[in-house]
């Protein structure tokens, strides 16, 4: 424990304030108190410099969201952990939006006081677990940068609030992996995780993906189906690409968002749904809203609360640990020897910008693996001065050396789709690359 940690608590409620004063001197924090938000902040503008405030959400006077907000000004990295009531869903959510650090809903136990504590004042690791933080199958949350742990910390908060979630963030970046990261941290956990390409389906069929259909709804509907919403009952669904929604679909959205119930294509009964929904996009918000490509009042609905989440180009102390843990993956998935991540291709990859992001350092790897070629790898990164490059041609002179025709594919292969194609070839032919070159071919 901290034990020298000096701790600002404010609370209104003398049995409160005595009660968590009592809790907090067992563990010998140094312990000042206040009973009103006024009286907080005048003890930090005279010079108190808490390690950490508990703050009370509801106080006569300036209630704890205004408390917090002076309390910032002064000392704009102070640690505040909001102490509130049940009900106070939204005023918590703007405390978050505020800065604050934590909640605890009153009335809680010690261990509840102690966990956040420590949390807030990294006495202990409890919140993140290794390097590497497995969701699900292939699925993993990566934390060692300020950004990514400061993001990961308001993932916990807001999994806590059954409230909706918009995630923004370049093709790439893990918006999905943060959808799970919060299914996972929530309540929800247990039940059902459902993801929605909405740009995957087309539009005359995401209506019926989502919501289901009666028999005899359209032509073809022989049997009634249900829709992602009931699936997902007491569970969590994620909306990705939400901009590439129909405004009509959006509309219905948001009849789910306002009241929790919708009607099956070709139904007029109404049923309910106790869903979770989140969603992400990489679409210019503004601009969406301007060109009323996205519902002002679905963006509303929706931005109770955002996680932007950054680009690997901002996070780059984490692409070594990517790397490893890619390598190690596709390794095991293609049951081949992990390859040496040697110093010059770190730095290589240090020095490339990763438009694609997580997904395209997840390609690279996996052509790497494939080829096995290091020097070919580094290559790959560096800027290209023609702006060209090298195509597979079964005719060309590379037909020759198959070999050299498997490396001039990889070149190429910039998506997942073609790098999947090259690993399958190679399985299929034991990894014989004569003859994996051979079938590529065709």
């Amino acid at each position: 424990m901290k034990e020298t940690a000096n701790i600002l608590l404010v609370d209104d409620e003398p049995g409160m304030l005595r009660y968590i004063r009592t809790l907090l001197e067992v563990d010998d924090y140094k312990v000042t108190t206040a009973s009103r938000g006024e009286e907080a902040v005048e003890r930090v503008n005279k010079g108190l410099h808490p390690d950490l405030v508990l703050l009370d959400l509801l106080m006569p006077g300036i209630d704890g969201l205004e408390t917090l907000e002076q309390l910032r000004r002064l000392q704009p990295g102070i640690k505040v952990v909001i102490l509130s009531c049940v009900g106070d869903t939204r005023k918590v959510v703007q405390a978050m939006r505020l800065g604050a650090h934590d909640y605890l809903t009153k009335p809680f136990q010690k261990a509840e006081l102690d966990a956040v504590i420590d949390q807030c004042l990294g006495t202990n690791q409890q919140n993140y677990p290794g390097e590497v933080e497995e969701l699900a199958d292939d699925v993993f949350f990566v934390a060692a940068s300020p950004i990514m742990r400061k993001l990961r910390s308001e993932a916990a908060l807001v999994a806590n609030v059954d409230i909706p979630v918009l995630m923004l963030g370049e093709s790439g970046t893990g918006k999905e992996v943060m959808a799970r990261l919060i299914h996972k941290l929530s309540p929800r956990a247990h039940r059902t995780f459902l993801k929605v390409n909405c740009a995957a389906v087309p539009a005359d069929l995401l209506e019926s993906e989502l919501f289901g259909y009666e028999a005899g709804a359209f032509t073809g509907a022989n049997h009634p189906k249900p829709g992602k919403f009931e699936l997902c009952n007491k569970g969590t669904i994620l909306l990705d690409e939400i901009g590439e929604m129909t405004t009509n679909l959006q509309a219905k959205l948001l009849h789910i968002l306002q009241d929790g119930q919708f009607s099956r294509l070709g139904s007029r009964s109404v049923i309910k749904a106790d869903v979770r929904i989140l969603a992400a996009t990489n679409i210019n918000i503004p601009e969406a809203l301007a060109t009323k490509r996205l519902r002002e009042d679905l963006y509303y609905r929706l931005n109770a609360f955002t996680l932007h989440v950054p680009p690997l180009r901002e996070r780059k102390e984490e692409i070594p640990i990517l790397l490893k843990h890619f390598m190690a993956r596709q390794a095991e998935r293609y049951a081949r020897p992990p390859l040496p991540l040697s110093p010059p291709l770190l730095q290589a990859c240090a020095e490339y910008p990763w438009p694609g992001n997580l997904r395209e350092l997840s390609n690279f790897i996996k052509r790497y693996l494939v080829l096995g070629d290091e020097k070919l790898a580094i290559n790959e990164l560096r800027p290209k001065g023609d702006g060209s490059g090298a195509q597979f041609d079964p005719a060309s002179k590379d037909a020759a050396n198959p070999v050299g025709g498997l490396k001039s594919l990889a070149r190429s292969a910039k998506d997942g789709a073609e790098a999947e194609a090259i690993a399958k070839a190679l399985d299929e032919t034991n990894w014989n690359r004569k003859q994996a070159a051979a079938l590529l071919s065709y």
